[in-house]
């Protein structure tokens, strides 16, 4: 069959060579864990038997927001973000975390036993990671005491993000588990030094700016 006038030859053997092709491959953290499908809106799902996060779409991500979906092996991390207003916490409580700088995040973690209690795991951001230490749940039970709001902080997927500041006292929220470990990646990345260097303590600042924002509550003034 002729072409009509102005058509433009279409080559047989380049049709050909640009099918067999190897497609370009999306960089890793692109793609799904769970369904392989390209990730438009990042949303984490916690593999609690290999203790990891996995980057999902927000399909596969949904299906593990219904309760019990996952069963005891994969669960959503939810996205609320919470100040504590009026959080009561004392130098006292803070000594017996024993951490050397001014931030800690705590987490009950469940065990896929289901016989075992859940440990109390409480990590703070360092040069080399987050570094964990289990605590004794009496110290969980303590902090939900004196506030009840803390009592519904879902285990493995949600924390309790303290940070002190030694003039103004103590400023919590509850947050995803994911947003802690955000944290963590700031701290190793832009730590220098002994104490940490100026420059880390601008992207912790921002960090927590983005906190409040994300609470949707005014940061204090000063």
């Amino acid at each position: 069959m002729p072409l009509k006038p102005g058509t433009p030859f279409e080559d047989p053997f380049g049709v050909l060579r640009r099918v067999m092709q190897p497609r370009e491959r999306k960089a890793p953290g692109e793609r799904c864990e769970i369904c392989s499908e390209d990730i438009e809106r990042h949303s984490h799902v916690a593999n609690l038997a290999e203790r990891r996060l996995m980057c999902t779409c927000r399909g596969c991500y949904l299906l593990f927001t219904v309760p019990g979906a996952g069963g005891l092996r994969m669960r959503a991390v939810p996205e609320r973000y919470r100040l504590v207003d009026g959080f009561a916490f004392t130098q006292e409580q803070w000594d017996d975390l024993a951490v050397p700088v001014d931030l800690v995040f705590l987490f009950r973690q469940s065990d896929i036993d289901p016989v075992k209690p859940r440990q109390l795991v409480c990590c703070y951001p360092s040069p080399a990671g987050a570094t964990e230490s289990e605590l004794d749940l009496s110290m969980w039970d303590d902090i939900v005491a004196a506030d009840a709001s803390f009592a519904d902080v879902e285990p493995d997927v949600e924390a309790v993000l303290l940070r002190r500041n030694p003039v103004s006292g103590f400023v919590c929220f509850v947050v995803p588990i994911d947003a802690c470990y955000e944290l963590v990646g700031l701290v190793r990345q832009y730590w220098s030094g002994f104490q940490g260097g100026t420059e880390v303590w601008q992207h912790i600042d921002e960090f927590f700016t983005d906190l409040y924002g994300r609470a949707r509550v005014r940061p204090p003034q000063g």
